[in-house]
């Protein structure tokens, strides 16, 4: 199977075999082309896409040592995401399928987050709960089956890592600003400041961190941008802020929906203080954290890979022609 992904700034392709077992997973980042703007541009993500997505797949079948004669399916992402990034895969899919009589299905994006979890040793089984969490995304979701999701929850505003990124703008970090406010965090105090949790409301499972960010704004405003050991402390009060809310409503989402096996995936699924704290408070109750190691909590394509081979096992078929849908939600 060879999983295609260039739903936003990631061109990934990977080769799966069974849709457990990874042979390759080769990812070109844009992370270089989108800093100097602070966030991705849609145009420019468009056309590094074209650039880079056939030497992405050459690569992804030299390192499984195959061939597209070797392969049994293919499947590509086909939302949600950026319209222009999104035709490049499914573009390119369409066409590898055509050339090779190879059978296409187009995948959710966010599937794809839920299921990365199937790469690991020991996967978790349906049913279980996963929190997708990245540049995009915020969304609870009770995997009752593969192919039936059910939503929880959702950020009502801004992504946790949108409001990572706008925060390490303000404070004058580089982009992305998960990892460079992560890494200040770690010799920070995280009392230091009591930043907000919004919607902090027994039974509510969504979030909103517009007001988050627009505290950390305020602090700025009043003490101007810190350095040194006052970085470090804000860093990691912010930080705190959105682990805490994060890692607080999966763990009362588990107990009420009787689950005893959650994941965290997405992008912002490879926090340091994230994943420490849900681990800790999961602990506490009995419940099984799954964690996919960082390259899986990013855009990739064995994700992809194994939602397709999911999709197709359950009777999905693109027949040749998936249509992109920016906006799809599982």
């Amino acid at each position: 199977m060879l999983g295609l992904e260039t739903s936003c700034d990631e061109t990934a392709a990977a080769v799966v075999e069974d849709g457990r077992r990874a042979l390759s997973d080769v990812v070109s980042t844009q992370v270089d082309i989108h800093r100097r703007w602070g966030g991705v541009v849609p145009e420019l993500a468009s056309r590094n896409h074209v650039v880079q997505v056939l030497p992405v797949v050459d690569e992804a079948l030299r390192r499984a040592g195959c061939t597209l004669e070797d392969l049994d399916l293919i499947a590509v992402t086909r939302g949600p995401g950026l319209l222009g990034a999104l035709l490049v895969g499914v573009q390119l899919a369409k066409s590898l399928s055509a050339a090779t009589g190879l059978p296409l299905v187009g995948v959710n994006h966010l599937e794809g987050h839920l299921l990365a979890a199937r790469l690991l040793p020991t996967p978790p089984e349906p049913p279980f709960l996963a929190l997708v969490v990245s540049g995009g995304h915020t969304s609870l979701y009770a995997v009752e089956d593969y192919g039936r999701y059910r939503r929880v929850g959702s950020t009502r505003d801004d992504a946790a890592g949108e409001a990572y990124d706008k925060v390490a703008r303000l404070l004058g970090l580089p982009y992305p600003g998960g990892l460079p406010i992560d890494r200040l965090a770690q010799n920070g105090d995280p009392r230091a400041i009591r930043f907000p949790r919004a919607l902090n409301v027994p039974g509510v499972y969504d979030w909103s961190f517009s007001g988050l960010k627009t505290a950390v704004r305020n602090h700025v405003r009043a003490h101007g941008v810190p350095e040194g050991q006052p970085l470090a402390d804000l860093c990691a009060s912010f930080q705190e802020a959105v682990a805490d809310s994060l890692s607080r409503k999966l763990v009362a989402a588990a107990r009420e929906l009787h689950q005893t096996d959650v994941v965290i995936c997405g992008g912002v699924a490879a926090n340091s203080r994230l994943r420490a704290l849900t681990l800790e408070r999961a602990g506490e109750r009995e419940i099984r954290v799954h964690l996919p190691p960082p390259a899986l909590c990013t855009d990739n394509g064995a994700m992809i890979a194994v939602a397709g081979t999911e999709a197709w096992r359950r009777g999905e078929r693109g027949d040749g022609q998936p249509v992109v849908d920016a906006g799809w939600t599982p």
